[in-house]
């Protein structure tokens, strides 16, 4: 399955995310890092520190996420899931669920940019696959 790859591994990113780096190493507890500004200071990077916390392979990845380094909620994490349906030989359906946000007016702004974000993230994926 193309679209698991494309979540899964450096090469797979880079086809079609394509931050300048990445540490991406499938495994409970490895890095799910995207280094947007590579040259920026460590922790001002991208998602430093992000780990991958469950897989099912083929089905299901779960990862740790951070809200951007500006952000005043950036040492804190959430987690994305993703699942992932077969419809058919040339198509999958992808599910992205962002959790656990706390309360407050920084948790508010945190969710918003990321609810905004992942459209965009996921709009960039199926462009992709329709070129």
């Amino acid at each position: 399955m193309e679209v698991w790859s494309a979540w899964t591994n450096k090469e797979g990113i880079d086809s079609w995310w394509g931050p300048p780096d990445a540490r991406i190493e499938l495994r409970i507890g490895g890095p799910f890092e995207l280094l947007f500004l590579p040259d920026a200071p460590e922790g001002k990077q991208g998602s430093e520190g992000c780990r991958f916390l469950a897989y099912i392979p083929g089905e299901m990845l779960a990862f740790t996420w951070n809200a951007t380094p500006d952000h005043p909620l950036r040492k804190e994490h959430t987690w994305v899931v993703l699942t992932f349906a077969k419809l058919d030989d040339e198509t999958t359906a992808v599910r992205l669920v962002h959790t656990g946000f706390l309360d407050g007016p920084h948790w508010d702004t945190y969710m918003a940019y990321f609810d905004d974000a992942w459209d965009r993230v996921l709009t960039r994926l199926t462009q992709h696959w329709a070129i």
